[in-house]
């Protein structure tokens, strides 16, 4: 068995090389449970409002809310990335955050993401807490399974993959605070 040891990037997958370029198929891997609970989100808003034009309405501002989250990220932390403009981005989204933003200091990078990643928190929260409501309002079998397969994507199934397969990867990653608290909970834990 090999252990992996994400403080030096010893990966078993061997995806990691500092100057490793990723395929579009491999940022997509990367991006599919951020896209998935976009897509699950919108689903509890239509299948909570039966459909109707509100569920329309609100499904339709949470995929909005979900591009605008991502573009944010894009803007005002990629810049700051000593990987922007290049394709060792695991997300992709350093050579995206090109077309929009010059590059800025690197050393910033820790501060605008501690900055900038609360923007994008409630989009994990407002599926949850609306389809407890919409729940309590009128049980519908199929509201809940939603909201269960939004929860185990968004809660168990996004952080893992990007802990073992994105952030892991990231070569930025020794200098990101959510791996660093990351790290620093699995040395507690040992």
């Amino acid at each position: 068995m090999q252990i992996t040891d994400i403080s030096s990037n010893n990966v078993p997958c061997d995806k990691y090389r500092p100057d490793r370029v990723f395929s579009h198929f491999q940022e997509f891997i990367d991006n599919l449970p951020y896209v998935l609970m976009i897509v699950i989100g919108a689903a509890i808003n239509l299948i909570g409002f039966k459909m109707s034009i509100w569920g329309m309405i609100a499904a339709g501002a949470f995929i909005f809310y979900g591009i605008i989250g991502a573009f944010w990220i894009i803007l005002f932390v990629c810049p700051f990335c000593q990987y922007y403009n290049t394709r060792s981005c695991p997300c992709g989204y350093g050579k995206l955050a090109a077309r929009f933003r010059k590059k800025s200091s690197k050393e910033k990078f820790t501060e605008k993401f501690k900055k900038h990643i609360p923007v994008i928190i409630p989009l994990w929260i407002i599926p949850v807490l609306e389809g407890i409501i919409l729940l309590s309002i009128d049980f519908n079998h199929l509201l809940l399974i939603l909201i269960i397969v939004f929860i185990i994507n968004s809660y168990i199934f996004l952080p893992l993959l990007a802990r073992i397969y994105g952030c892991a990867h990231c070569p930025q990653n020794n200098d990101c605070p959510w791996m660093l608290k990351k790290r620093s909970q699995i040395n507690l834990v040992t």
